[in-house]
């Protein structure tokens, strides 16, 4: 049992304003001095990171189908060790699900876990007494749920407050802010930038982030809900710890340097990966893709994780001198993971730009979105998995890959071709995994990281790597 003080922030429906009020308020907390912790529900990077620059300790990414419903509550407790707040923010409604599991995936489900009192945004720009039905009818739908209060976003005037709070004061639900319809500015960087503005640091994302929080102090009653969110009984785990998580995993006698892509404001994995490859006695050194020209000295091993923006296409091919480097790391055997936009890093181009060339295949940037989740068993023993292992990861690109894969594919799934490539100790794939819920992959990684690459080359196959 874990003594947190923490509160879900959702929303009952996507697009009220809950992301810019959980930034907002966790900015505003740390600016009174407050030790606040971030967390986003569901597979979403850019706001996990967003939540981390405003509390300024690592936003994570708890997600029930990555990490599995039973370590949600000990990855908040390790998240959130010795803050005075932890705020999860939800994923789009309160009830929703996107794998058509709200008993298990939702947000309240989420809540329910972690026996979190839930805040609920709710937009009020076109509703007046009828935001207590509204409000009654989420609090109601579930007996389980602990909705808190609210807080009330686009409010149009102080007549309208008072007839909300009126209404709601009625079915005794509690407010704690009202913010008026520019109160909230869209500040953030745009998404197409990804973790990038972040992981830079980013003055612009540093001023968004700082503006959000003094809006929120402006309107919302702080004290109040830290009131609540200390009102939460203990988390009914202990912290998630990388250490046991990996078992009974013996780190390599050495140090192997493990380069990590990010840049100064963080890494384009989750934190826990990081955490892992120490446990599993890695040193681990960050690589910025779009800058540095060349990998850290002693590098033995590369990660690059599912949050690298596809946008970026352009910064990651003019950086020529760190693509060779990559292409001669994977071609002496060094083991390398790639995911999500980091296997078109490794493709031989991308909308016609060269990249690092290390696998055959072609990169071409589409309209439309592919995003969900996977289901995915391992084609190929690799510093991944074992072969036949099962694992969910996380989809979200617009680009696409001829071919989709190698002679050797790292995944395939049901209702779709085999995906990703396993050359040598390469794993590429647009399949993005939470190491936290397979803790394995660190062990896997460093261990192939300590050995003689030249014992580990599986042999190269014809047309496979052009370098």
């Amino acid at each position: 049992m874990t003594v947190v003080p923490r509160l879900v922030l959702s929303a009952p429906s996507s697009g009220h304003g809950k992301n810019a009020l959980a930034i907002g308020l966790l900015a505003a907390l740390a600016e009174r001095g407050v030790d606040v912790a971030g967390f986003k529900l569901g597979p979403d990077h850019v706001d996990a990171a967003y939540l981390g620059l405003a509390s300024g300790r690592p936003g994570r990414v708890i997600d029930p189908r990555l990490v599995g419903v039973d370590r949600l509550a000990p990855l908040v407790a390790h998240g959130a060790a010795g803050a005075g707040l932890a705020v999860v923010q939800g994923s789009m409604g309160l009830y929703d699900s996107v794998g058509g599991r709200p008993e298990q995936e939702s947000t309240a489900a989420a809540a329910a876990a972690l026996r979190s009192p839930v805040v609920l945004v709710v937009d009020v720009a076109a509703m007046g007494q009828s935001v207590a039905a509204l409000v009654h009818g989420f609090r109601s739908y579930d007996e389980q749920l602990w909705l808190g209060g609210v807080i009330l976003n686009r409010v149009a005037s102080s007549r309208h407050e008072a007839m909300l709070r009126e209404a709601l004061d009625d079915v005794g639900v509690p407010v704690y802010g009202a913010l008026r319809r520019h109160d909230l500015p869209a500040v953030l960087p745009s998404r197409r930038h990804g973790v990038a503005p972040v992981v830079d640091g980013s003055a612009d994302a540093v001023r968004a982030v700082r503006r959000l929080g003094e809006a929120v102090a402006a309107t919302v009653d702080l004290e109040r809900l830290l009131g609540l969110a200390r009102s939460a009984p203990p988390l009914p785990a202990s912290a998630w710890s990388p250490e046991e998580a990996l078992g009974a995993f013996t780190a390599p006698a050495d140090r192997p340097l493990v380069a990590l892509a990010g840049g100064p404001g963080g890494s384009f994995s989750h934190p826990e990966t990081a955490e892992l490859l120490r446990a599993a006695g890695a040193e681990v050194v960050t690589v910025d893709p779009l800058r540095d020209e060349a990998l850290p000295v002693g590098t033995r091993a590369l990660v690059v994780g599912g949050a690298l923006p596809e946008a970026y296409a352009e910064q990651l091919s003019a950086n020529r001198r760190l693509c060779i480097a990559v292409a001669e790391l994977a071609r002496t055997g060094r083991p390398v993971i790639a995911e999500g936009a980091g296997l078109l890093w490794l493709a031989r181009e991308l909308d016609g730009l060269p990249m690092c060339g290390v696998l055959d295949a072609v990169g071409v940037s589409r309209d439309g979105l592919v995003a969900g989740y996977r289901e995915a068993t391992a084609q190929t023993d690799s510093v991944v998995a074992a072969h036949g292992t099962v694992l969910v990861g996380h989809k979200a690109h617009r680009a696409v890959l001829t071919p989709r894969a190698g002679q050797r594919p790292a995944w395939s799934w049901d209702g779709g071709a085999p995906e990703g490539f396993v050359w040598r100790n390469v794993h590429a794939s647009q399949l993005t995994l939470h190491w936290a819920g397979h803790p394995a992959t660190a062990a896997r990684l460093v261990a192939a990281a300590a050995a003689d690459p030249a014992a580990e080359v599986v042999p190269a196959e014809s047309g496979e790597v052009p370098v």
